[in-house]
């Protein structure tokens, strides 16, 4: 067969344009005179068109002459003013489409309604309004205010256009990561419906992390383990999540989660979709349950059903809060106590003792029930060190909270209070009360010392929080030894072999070659974290930098999970009950993400039309 004909290129020249009255624009040369096209910017064509249709302009506008030249500048600024009448309609378009998006993302990230668009926009018309006014402009600029699509249909289709952007982004990251970790819980929202919700922490190659809402997947019928299960693992199939990049899951201890034979986490294990993982307890909730072997209910009870027929009744509320601002006392009102949020008791308790002699007087006042127990000394003080030991351990709680905590420092922290525990114990049987203020309040309102106190009751309780600690946080005991520096080779190369399923000799020897490594010595500096593993060449210390890549991906709790309940019940309220599954995702995804949906390529990709 002959070779094919190449296809030949022609250029246009500048010189064309007074010569023959053409321009080059948009792939095309356009006549200035009468806005014909001509797809092959060849000479002869351009000539022939000038010759034969305008061929007065060769006598009316002479070539080389200043006429023809101002002609050309002339007829050439007419054709851009005619192709702008197109064009800026189409830039202002995607102006406020972008407008738009940011606006809808804003609302999405404050977890507000679609609809809140329009309000959004009715404010800001009324703002430019006032901000504006001295503007010479100020008409365009309420002008394109106006051109801002945001009514409630656009509004939500932006947010599906958003959630989309933002899941493929996550998408890329999980396929970028070196490894991953996920963490696991479950509540029902304002409907009833039972909704699963998983997170994940990405770990990559720089040894830094990443923490996302994976998905919040409903669960329509039963909620037990192998229906969990088979959610998930749907999800999975669906979305092709590498599940050999999976280190371990973290859950909250419910029987549906962690049951021997039929709970979530032995279904994983028993299936072959699964690598062999590490699973562990969340520690905040093994926190708030060793703070439950408190035996103080002769104290919560009183204090609860005081409260309770002060909060009870609007009528007493009212004079309450009325008696409270008379004796100019710092609180305004009394808090309440419920079990399902783990901070509330010591709150309770600590308004409760700071308001007690207001409570006092109120109940003679109102001529309420008597209670014996508020002028009960023994009493009093237990309740002052109930409310000293609650605060402590809500300072713990709030220590563990938040994003990005890394699983070492929160088992650091247990650990410390552990410590403080022993520490307390030891200055209660010295009847040292130095860290228990309300205790040594109450003390003195009593006329007393501390040396006249029976701290052996206390101690004991002490003692019994202690222990429980002990017991607890026993899953995350293995990775202890891996964390602590200036151990034993031996022991540590034997810990980190079992606990990721490395090679023991391998890794001893890895730990001997750090430990004389003169270059990263050099180069480390106090406060490094992430950055010191970075030193490490992959090739040289490739068992270790597994190992902390693994450490950094484990989740230490479920905080995210919890946090993300509260989100859905701010998002899903009793007046948007009948939202779909899909939009409560995208809300709860655009609200608690890190990534930015990229407006510029979700506005090129659609129709960017102005509001109508």
């Amino acid at each position: 067969m002959a070779e094919a004909r190449k296809t030949k290129t022609y250029h246009f020249h500048s010189e064309w344009e007074e010569d023959y009255f053409f321009v080059y624009s948009n792939s095309k040369s356009i006549c200035l005179i009468c806005n014909a096209s001509v797809s092959i910017p060849k000479k002869g064509n351009l000539e022939r068109h000038f010759k034969t249709v305008h061929k007065s302009s060769e006598t009316d506008f002479p070539a080389k002459t200043a006429l023809r030249t101002r002609k050309v500048q002339e007829l050439k600024s007419q054709l851009a003013a005619q192709q702008s009448i197109f064009t800026r309609p189409n830039t202002k378009g995607k102006a406020a489409t972008i407008a738009s998006y940011r606006v809808s993302h804003v609302l999405a990230k404050h977890k507000k309604s679609f609809k809140h668009g329009e309000v959004v926009k009715e404010a800001f018309i009324e703002a430019a309004d006032a901000l504006f006014d001295e503007f010479k402009n100020k008409m365009e600029i309420v002008a394109a205010i106006k051109d801002v699509q945001l009514s409630r249909n656009t509004v939500t289709r932006q947010c599906e256009a958003m959630t989309e952007d933002v899941e493929g982004q996550l998408k890329k990251d999980i396929d970028a990561c070196e490894c991953f970790s996920l963490q696991f819980d479950e509540s029902t929202d304002t409907v009833d419906v039972a909704q699963l919700c998983v997170f994940i922490r990405m770990v990559f190659d720089d040894i830094s992390a990443k923490e996302e809402l994976l998905i919040f997947l409903p669960l329509k019928g039963h909620t037990r383990g192998e229906d969990v299960f088979n959610a998930f693992m749907e999800f999975v199939n669906k979305r092709q999540l590498p599940l050999f990049k999976l280190i371990s899951i973290t859950t909250d201890g419910a029987p549906v989660m962690v049951g021997h034979t039929s709970g979530f986490i032995a279904l994983c294990k028993k299936s072959e979709s699964f690598p062999d993982i590490l699973n562990y307890l969340c520690i905040i909730h093994q926190q708030a349950l060793c703070e439950k072997i408190l035996n103080m209910k002769e104290v919560m009870d009183v204090a609860m059903k005081i409260v309770c027929s002060v909060r009870a009744r609007s009528l007493q509320r009212r004079l309450f809060r009325a008696h409270l601002e008379d004796t100019g006392a710092e609180h305004t009102d009394l808090l309440l106590h419920t079990d399902v949020r783990w901070l509330s008791r010591g709150k309770f308790l600590a308004r409760f003792s700071e308001l007690l002699p207001e409570i006092k007087d109120f109940l003679k006042l109102s001529k309420h029930a008597e209670y014996a127990q508020l002028e009960d000394c023994q009493w009093l003080l237990d309740l002052a060190f109930l409310t000293d030991l609650t605060g402590m351990l809500n300072d713990l709680n709030l220590e563990l909270q938040g994003q990005d905590k890394h699983v070492i420092n929160m088992i650091s922290s247990v650990n410390t209070f552990k410590s403080k525990l022993q520490l307390l114990s030891s200055r209660l049987h010295r009847c040292d009360l130095r860290n228990f203020p309300y205790m040594q309040a109450e003390l003195q309102r009593q006329g007393k010392d501390s040396a006249q106190l029976d701290s052996a009751h206390y101690k004991e309780q002490v003692q019994s929080i202690l222990s429980e600690f002990e017991k607890r946080f026993t899953d995350f005991t293995s990775i202890e030894p891996v964390a602590s520096e200036g151990i034993d080779v031996d022991y540590i190369a034997s810990k980190v072999a079992s606990l990721f399923q490395l090679d023991s000799s391998a890794v001893e020897i890895e730990i001997l070659t750090l430990q004389n490594d003169i270059e990263i010595k050099s180069r480390a500096t106090p406060g490094m974290k992430g950055d010191f593993w970075n030193l490490m060449l992959e090739n040289k210390y490739p068992n270790l930098r597994s190992c902390a890549l693994n450490l950094t991906a484990l989740f230490g709790s479920t905080y995210l999970c919890e946090a993300a309940f509260s989100h859905m019940k701010i998002i899903k309220l009793k007046h948007r009950s009948t939202m779909t599954d899909d939009h409560v995702v995208a809300s709860l995804r655009l609200a608690t993400s890190s990534y930015c949906p990229d407006f510029e390529k979700l506005a090129a990709s659609s129709q960017c039309q102005r509001s109508h």
